[in-house]
């Protein structure tokens, strides 16, 4: 085994990152990648590191520290802006995954199938990342590149993801479907968030997972949605033609076609289900 170094401030995290370490956080995807061979690479373990932890409100929205977990999020006490993105948290893996696994992982991890990504990508989530020469903010839609590539520069670390506030009452939710309940790659996912006002809808967010290399926003169906009464017919305004910016694949879990059909129907239900 490589060195292996647990810090308990972010000063020390970033001093060590002048050099390459693999960063583990939960570690519930690098244990599982490992299985069967032993562990050769310089470890950073910022497990320890407080500032890195927990979900603060400021004046333009919410923080949520990089090694925030998953069931930490699900008992936070956050508006319905975070419901989808909840939703979501109670889909990844089984409850031991939820309890170890971090929000930032989710993302470093850069898997197609993120079970974070949709939602977080319907929340306008920024990416805080910080290096030895200062810190920096980005979109989450730039910040993952690709499938397991990130934006991430030699030395530096996710410190957090920015939520803006909306200007509207807004409602968010998340679906997704994998061949069976629980612990389960997704074949398709999607997430909505709303935000309504004199029972239209001012602004929409929207995002697919699991059917593109990156989890990808529909922006012509955001902009259909504007206007339009939030009623029991919202779903109805989702058409194939929506689902243009999305690249489906064949694969052992589902056929190309398959996925694009899975996506337009969840994108009906959770339009109906935020409209309700």
């Amino acid at each position: 085994m490589g060195a292996y170094l647990r810090p308990r401030g972010l000063e020390e995290a970033l001093q060590a990152l002048t050099r390459p370490f693999m960063v583990l956080a939960g570690g519930t995807d690098f244990y599982p990648a490992r299985v069967g061979r032993p562990v050769t690479e310089d470890i950073l373990d910022i497990g320890a590191i407080a500032a890195l932890r927990g979900i603060s409100e400021t004046a333009d929205g919410w923080r949520v520290g990089a090694t925030t977990t998953w069931s930490e999020l699900v008992e936070a006490g956050l508006p319905p802006l975070f419901d989808g993105l909840k939703q979501a948290a109670r889909e990844v893996g089984g409850r031991q995954i939820q309890n170890a696994g971090t929000i930032a992982g989710n993302i470093c991890n850069a898997s197609p199938a993120a079970d974070g990504m949709p939602a977080l990508l319907a929340l306008e989530a920024e990416v805080e990342v910080a290096s030895r020469d200062g810190a920096r903010r980005l979109p989450l839609g730039a910040f993952v590149t690709g499938v397991r590539k990130t934006a991430l520069l030699p030395g530096e670390l996710v410190t957090a993801l920015h939520v803006p506030r909306p200007k509207h009452e807004a409602r968010s939710a998340f679906l997704k479907l994998g061949a069976r309940r629980y612990l389960v790659i997704s074949i398709a996912m999607a997430s909505v968030v709303v935000e309504v006002s004199n029972r239209t809808v001012a602004a929409a967010r929207i995002a697919v997972g699991a059917c593109s290399p990156v989890a990808q926003r529909l922006p012509d169906l955001e902009r259909t949605l504007v206007g339009v009464p939030v009623d029991a017919h919202l779903g109805e305004r989702v058409e194939p033609r929506h689902l243009a910016p999305l690249s489906p694949i064949d694969d052992v879990r589902g056929s190309a076609g398959y996925r694009g059909e899975v996506a337009l129907v969840l994108l009906r239900r959770l339009l109906s289900e935020v409209a309700a």
